[in-house]
């Protein structure tokens, strides 16, 4: 399905008319990583299954609903479960809900995910601040007709996280006492985990972590000229020379015991932007 300027105007304005509208920040929340939802004074939350062009998440640990709320006193528009390439879905339908919340006023966009670090300095339960990216997913969002109404045909991409944002998460690290590393997230298309070899060729290449989702959603955001920042909880420990087989339910178990620390870097750089 190829998405049109028009499919995204019609779901915005299906959101606007359930009273959801004026919305600050933007918030994708990953694998494992829906605790910050209880950290929200939820205004208004809307089913995917109800929102006219929006893909369903297919994910068991994926919620599945857009929750508008306050948090720090920021109006934000929150996704409780994202969209993955694996599932199915096009990366324009991935991407779908990045483009209706600016159509609904967001100035910012902050983002998690669940990944593996692959280099092998940064532990399992620890965060890392995404600085760059390098993208091995098949397909990219912007291919087809460029939307004009949102951004260029060629979008520079020298910088695709915000450094301001960047710098008010590391400082909000350093206040908080949370571990925060900074490096280059590789996005692979899933839904296997990788093999020894591929996990030695990503870090040949440069990857300090690596997940199946973000990419698609920070490209949309640069085209878009919307500021966004990422983070990616480490759930396990890529060692090729060390593999062990890992579980789902290990991923979320760690997540959940990491989440806590991003979710004070969350909160301390929504109350100063």
């Amino acid at each position: 399905m190829e998405i049109s300027y028009q499919h995204i105007e019609e779901t915005a304005n299906f959101i606007k008319a359930n009273g959801i509208d004026q919305a600050e920040v933007g918030i994708i929340l990953g694998t494992g990583l829906g605790g910050l939802v209880n950290e929200l004074s939820i205004i208004k939350e809307m089913d995917y299954a109800g929102i006219p062009n929006f893909p369903v998440s297919t994910v068991e640990s994926h919620q599945g609903k857009l929750i508008y709320a306050q948090l720090e006193g920021k109006k934000v528009l929150a996704m409780q479960g994202r969209f993955h390439y694996y599932e199915g879905y096009n990366m324009q339908q991935i991407t779908l809900p990045v483009r209706v919340m600016k159509l609904l006023g967001i100035k910012y966009l902050l983002i998690s995910n669940a990944a593996g670090a692959v280099n092998l300095n940064y532990k399992k339960g620890t965060l890392m601040l995404l600085d760059d990216h390098i993208n091995l997913l098949p397909e990219n969002p912007l291919t087809g007709k460029n939307l004009t109404e949102f951004g260029p045909r060629f979008p520079d991409m020298s910088q695709p996280y915000s450094k301001r944002m960047n710098d008010l998460m590391l400082a909000a690290a350093k206040e908080e006492g949370v571990v925060l590393h900074k490096g280059v997230y590789t996005a692979v298309p899933g839904p296997n985990l990788e093999t020894r070899a591929e996990y030695r060729f990503i870090s040949h290449i440069g990857g300090d972590a690596v997940g199946m989702s973000t990419v698609p959603e920070v490209i949309v955001a640069n085209h878009m000229q919307l500021p966004c920042a990422a983070v990616s909880v480490l759930t396990d420990e890529c060692n090729p020379d060390n593999l062990h087989p890992v579980s789902l339910q290990e991923i979320l178990d760690v997540a959940a015991k990491a989440e806590k620390g991003l979710i004070k870097l969350f909160r301390s750089v929504i109350k100063q932007l």
